[in-house]
C-alpha cells in the first residue's frame, strides 16, 4: 500500500486490520488496558513507534483504556502508513497483554440541515471556531483544528415547517449497526429509512427526533 495515496474503504477493509474500525477518515482503537499503569506503558511504547515512523496517532488515555485515532492529514485519510503503524500498535499491544476493541468505538458529527448553507455556515465557523478546510472540494463541513469538538457538517434540506434543524451522524463500525438499531428499536425508536444502507441508517425517537448512522460502506 502506498505511504501517501488515500484508501479506500474496501482497501483498508481488505488489509485485515484486527480490532480497528475505519470512522469517518480514520483508524480507530479502543486498547483495555485495565489499568492506568499499564495504560501509560501503551502510551510510552507506542509513542516511540510512532517517533520512529515519524507518523503520530491521536492517543486518548483514560484511567482504565487507550483511545487511538490513526489518519493521514495530508491525504485527508487513511494511508498505507495508517496501516503500518496500525498493525505496529497492535503488536505493542499483544506484547503487554492488552486486548484492541472496535465494537465500542464511534466517531459523532452534528448535522445541521439547511436550505442555504452559505448563509449559516459563517456563523457557526465563527462561534465554534472552527476551520472550513476539511478536504480538497469539500466546502460543507467545518472541523475543530484542535480534534476536541466534533465536525458539523451542512446538509441540504427543503424548506418545509416544521422540520428538525440539526441532528446527530454516528459513524459505526458495519458489524455495530444492526445491534444499535435493534437497541434503539427495544427502546421506544423507530427505523425511518434504510433507503441508503449500508452506507446510513435513519432512526428516530418516540418524538421524532432523528439520528444517522452512518458507515464507510457504499462510499465514494
Amino acid at each position: 500500500m502506498g505511504g501517501r495515496t488515500r484508501l479506500t474503504g474496501e482497501q483498508v477493509a481488505a488489509a485485515g486490520l484486527e480490532g480497528w474500525a475505519l470512522l469517518l477518515g480514520g483508524l480507530q482503537t479502543r486498547a483495555r488496558t485495565g489499568d492506568f499503569a499499564t495504560g501509560l506503558a501503551l502510551v510510552a511504547a507506542v509513542g516511540a513507534a510512532a517517533e520512529e515512523a515519524d507518523h503520530h496517532p491521536d492517543v486518548d488515555l483514560r484511567y482504565a483504556h487507550v483511545d487511538l485515532r490513526l489518519t493521514s492529514h495530508d491525504a485527508w485519510g487513511v494511508t498505507g502508513r495508517d496501516v503500518r503503524l496500525a498493525r505496529t500498535v497492535t503488536s505493542i499491544a499483544e506484547g503487554l497483554g492488552v486486548g484492541l476493541d472496535r465494537s465500542t468505538v464511534s466517531r459523532l458529527e452534528l448535522a445541521l440541515d439547511t436550505p442555504d448553507r452559505a448563509a449559516v455556515q459563517p456563523f457557526w465557523r465563527a462561534v465554534l471556531g472552527m476551520d472550513g478546510r476539511t478536504a480538497p472540494g469539500v466546502d460543507d463541513e467545518l472541523r475543530d483544528p484542535y480534534g476536541a469538538l466534533p465536525p458539523v457538517r451542512f446538509q441540504r434540506s427543503g424548506t418545509e415547517e416544521p422540520r428538525q434543524r440539526w441532528h446527530p451522524d454516528l459513524w459505526l463500525d458495519p458489524a455495530q449497526v444492526q445491534p444499535r438499531i435493534d437497541a434503539a428499536v427495544a427502546a421506544g425508536g423507530t427505523l425511518v429509512s434504510d433507503a441508503h444502507a449500508p452506507r446510513s441508517w435513519v432512526l428516530a425517537d418516540a418524538e421524532g427526533n432523528r439520528v444517522c448512522l452512518c458507515t464507510w460502506q457504499g462510499r465514494g
